[in-house]
């Protein structure tokens, strides 16, 4: 897949599971490693700065139950939830208009 292209599903993807509850970096990676394990730690990193930057989620320091250091949380912001929602109504005429292609093609 094209590196841009899997850049902004990968922002989708982050921001779907922020709309689900707050989560700290290393959640978010492993979760996203678990679909896309060719991803690498920093590239997640630097999509998760990027759109904190862009205002669509912000961060909150947390301690853990266990005693540890604080950890570093995320969560969407209301502009991240528009730009989420806009994403996945992109992403569902996208997937559409594919599959209609496709369909084509079989004919």
């Amino acid at each position: 897949m094209d590196t841009q292209m899997k850049k902004g599903v990968l922002e989708m993807c982050i921001l779907i599971q922020l709309t689900l509850k707050d989560m700290y970096g290393y959640e978010i990676m492993k979760l996203i490693q678990e679909f896309f394990p060719e991803v690498y730690d920093g590239s997640i990193y630097a999509i998760l700065r990027r759109i904190k930057g862009d205002g669509y989620t912000e961060t909150y320091m947390k301690d853990i139950p266990s005693g540890g250091p604080a950890r570093k949380y995320y969560r969407i912001t209301a502009e991240g939830r528009t730009y989420c929602n806009a994403m996945i109504m992109e992403w569902e005429q996208m997937t559409k208009s594919v599959e209609a292609l496709m369909e084509k093609r079989e004919q």
